[in-house]
Parts: structure tokens; sequence; C-alpha cells
């Protein structure tokens, strides 16, 4: 594909305000994953090189911190107007370098945009406290400030919106930000900071070094002592892994992990209203999305309308290469996600379940696979307990509103569910019982910059967005003021 604005497409590491090859001069081909062709070939950083890019944070931190939240929030804002000039160009490189259809990649520029605005007006009111003293000659003062250089760890699902949710939050709160891009998605993060240096951001604030090795990376990012703060959004696995290589130097850590999304349609809902939240919870982004519904549960009373008005929508979705108008599925990111996905499907099928709609490898190219719908599928089958990430929708039979609950809340993970019913009381009642950070209630779409996002049990901790997502970002400092007289 051709792109609108070439200067947008850098290769090399954003490193302390210099564009750099990494110092062992090694790099990597992007590939376009619909149709397997090389996009460009980016340098490939190392362990020196990280250390390099976080000395630069560390270095750039004291100036940055000095700033007033509304000096910071003014960069903040010119960096979101030229994300919001150059939509059209940043979506054609998130298109092809992880797939998604066009539409879809503009909507998560704008969404990513949309956290620039919150947290440069958030930022202003990172307020403190004064509490009543216990002595008569002292003041008890509590301030906040800047965690100190941060490092961000983003997934290629959402390689803008992930890097902008917490370079938004981190940058506003007065803090530096070494980002390490999925190395399937490097290009969208380095065209931000593009545009971010052109927004007059100060050299060594925002630092980004992409790498196919991962592994070396993580571990200097997560055990430099210079670096205060972790945030990871990715596997719960790697989030593990992470967890105990920052506890050698007692790091603040936010984890957005992975997640088992229970997507609930009882017998009082309206079945056209489910299907819409269905479709849009499931089928986004091929399915790839962390808040993915990954189990439904559809009451028997209503199971064979709701999967009948399901399967019409579904097939009429237009599956091919996300450059090309109207395609509104795109392909897997790789073969290891085509191949999980067609593993799960075939252990369901052992186990007694059915194909619907779908059910193979379409023939748009090696890494798209049909939208599926699963019928006569169990809780306790592998298909409903493990992170499908793929356009393939499970559904399971229920009767009982308590056992659905149980059901729903036999997973280790916590991060959304979705529940459907025109009952106020059982809508209070089930989006209190369910054991998750976020639930959606007769809606399918939760994600908002001004609401709260995060998961609890093995989904994660801390939360990004909304004003909470600031507080991840600020120390609170107790200041005793004595010999008042």
């Amino acid at each position: 594909m051709t792109f609108e604005n070439l200067d947008l497409l850098k290769t090399q590491a954003f490193i302390g305000g210099d564009w750099i090859d990494a110092t062992s001069g090694a790099s990597f081909v992007v590939s376009n994953p619909a149709t397997g062709g090389a996009i460009a070939t980016v340098t490939n950083c190392d362990i020196e090189d990280t250390k390099k890019a976080i000395k630069a944070a560390d270095a750039a931190f004291k100036s940055w911190a000095s700033w007033t939240a509304a000096q910071r929030a003014q960069i903040l804002m010119r960096w979101r107007a030229l994300l919001l000039e150059n939509a059209q160009a940043l979506a054609e490189i998130l298109t092809a370098e992880m797939g998604k259809p066009i539409a879809e990649a503009i909507g998560e520029i704008n969404y990513g945009a949309s956290y620039l605005e919150w947290y440069a007006e958030e930022a202003k009111r990172a307020y403190g406290d004064v509490i009543p003293s216990t002595s008569p000659s002292s003041r008890a003062i509590v301030i906040k400030q800047p965690v100190g250089v941060c490092a961000a760890i983003t997934p290629w699902n959402f390689p803008n919106a992930m890097l902008m949710r917490k370079a938004a939050a981190a940058l506003a709160a007065g803090c530096t930000m070494v980002a390490k891009p999925a190395e399937d998605t490097p290009l969208s993060a380095l065209a931000l900071a593009v545009l971010a240096e052109k927004a007059g951001l100060p050299a060594g604030v925002l630092n980004i070094v992409p790498t196919t090795k991962a592994a070396d990376v993580g571990l200097e990012l997560t055990t430099n002592p210079l670096v205060r703060k972790v945030s990871f959004t990715g596997s719960t696995g790697v989030g593990k892994v992470l967890l105990q290589q920052a506890a050698s130097t007692v790091k603040k850590v936010s984890m957005e992990l992975g997640g088992n999304a229970p997507f609930i349609v009882f017998d009082d809902a309206d079945i056209d209203a489910a299907v819409t939240g269905a479709l849009a919870s499931k089928y986004r982004n091929a399915g790839q999305t962390c808040v993915c519904a990954n189990r439904f549960f559809v009451h028997r009373s209503v199971h064979d309308e709701f999967i009948s008005k399901l399967s019409d929508k579904v097939a009429e979705f237009t599956v091919g290469r996300g450059d090309i108008e109207g395609n509104n599925v795109g392909p897997l990111i790789n073969e290891a996600a085509l191949k999980k996905v067609e593993l799960l499907l075939a252990s369901a099928l052992r186990d007694g379940a059915s194909v619907l709609v779908g059910g193979k490898k379409h023939i748009a190219g090696a890494l798209f696979f049909e939208p599926t719908i699963v019928t006569g599928v169990r809780a306790e089958m592998e298909i409903a307990s493990s992170e499908i990430f793929g356009p393939i929708a499970p559904v399971i039979v229920f009767d009982d509103e308590d056992d659905v609950i149980a059901d729903a809340n036999n997973t280790p993970y916590g991060l959304a569910a979705y529940v459907y019913t025109q009952n106020l009381s059982r809508a209070w009642r089930v989006g209190e019982a369910l054991d998750f950070g976020m639930v959606g209630i007769n809606e399918g779409i939760i994600s908002s910059v001004s609401a709260p996002f995060g998961g609890v049990k093995q989904s994660g901790m801390g939360r990004e967005g909304s004003k909470y997502g600031l507080e991840d970002y600020l120390e609170v400092k107790y200041l005793c003021m004595g010999g008042v007289r």
C-alpha cells in the first residue's frame, strides 16, 4: 500500500531527541499481515540502546517535572492537534503493520488523541490535601509529585492508542518515558514520536526503542534503578515475569493483562441490542482485543433467536485487506495467532461443539480467518477457558442466573464482562456479582477516556484512563511543618 505522509514512516530508534541506529547496527523487517510483504526495515535495539534511552529520560526528568501542569498541557494539546491533522496518514501506517480496517484504524487514532486532551486537562487537577494536625505547632500537608522515569511496554493490537493512554498520563504528570512497542507494530509508535517532536516535546521526555529482543529489553526496563514505574499491556504470562523482575527494585507497576470476557444474554434482553453489542465486542479488530467477548452465555429461551440474528449479521461481514474500503474484518497478526484459533476450534469440535457460521481460513490470505459462530459449547471446554484472540464466538446455553454468574466468574481472569437485560434489579445484581474490573450493561463497547480501564485477579492491577489513571504516575508526599507559632 502507499502512504500519504512518508515523513511519518520512521525506521530508527528515537532516543534523547535523536533518530539513531542501534549500537550493534542490527535491524529487523516489519511485515504486512494482510499480504506478507515487507513494509520497512527497522532499528533493532538491545540492552545498550535501552540504557541510553533510560539515561536520556532520566536527564530530561528534572526539567520536565519543573514545568507547570499548564505548560505541559500546551505541548500535549499541540501533539493532539497534530495527531488529528495526520489521522489518515497514521491510520495507513497502523493498518499496514497490524491489519485492521482503515475505518477502525482512524477510530483508534482519534481515541489515542483523546487521551492527550483528557490528561492535558486532568494534570491541572492533581490536588493535594491539608490534614488537620494533631499538634498546635505543626501542619500536615500532602502534595503529589511525578514518579520519575517510566517504562511503557505496549501491544500490537492497538499500537497507537495503548501508547497514547500511557504516555499522555505519564507526561501530563511530569514523568518522562521509555517505550518499547511490540515488534510487529513499531512504526506507529515511531510516527507518534515524529509528531511529539514537532509539537515541541523536549528531548528525552519520550524515547522509543523498537526491538525483537523483548526479553532482554524488558529485563533492563524492569530492573534498571533509574526506572521508577513500569506499565505493561499484554499477556498474563509475560506480565507475571515482568512483575517478578520489577520487584527487584520495588517499582510501581500497572498491568493490563489477559481476559476471558463473558457476554451474558438473559431471557428479558433486547435481542437486537444484544446482537449489535455482540458484533462490536466480538469481531472488532478480528477479535483481537483484550476486552473481546470470549464466551457467550445465552438463556435457553432466547438462544435460537439470538444465534439466528447473530448469524445473519456475521454472514454480512466482508473479510479482506484493511486498506480496501468496505472490508470490515482484517487478518490475524501472525501465524502463531492463526494456529491458536485453529487449535481451539478443533478442540471444541472434538468435544461435541458445532460450527454454525464460518469455521475455517478465509481465501483472502494466509492469515485471514472466517468470522465464526460455534454452538453446543460447554463452559468447561478449552475454547471457553482460553483467551481466543480471534473472530470466533462460542455460544453456551444457560437456564439459571446464579449458575451463569458462577460459570462467568470461574476463570482466573477478570478484565471485562457484558450483560444484557432490561430488568433494572438484575442489572445491578449481576453487575455487582461479576468478578471483573469492567462490566458493560446493555453495551458492547465500554472503553472510554473518562472511565477507568483495568482488571482484577490475573487480568492485572492499576487503572488507565479517567482521573484514576493519573494517580498511577504520581507519588504522594507528606510534608510535616513544625515550629508553627
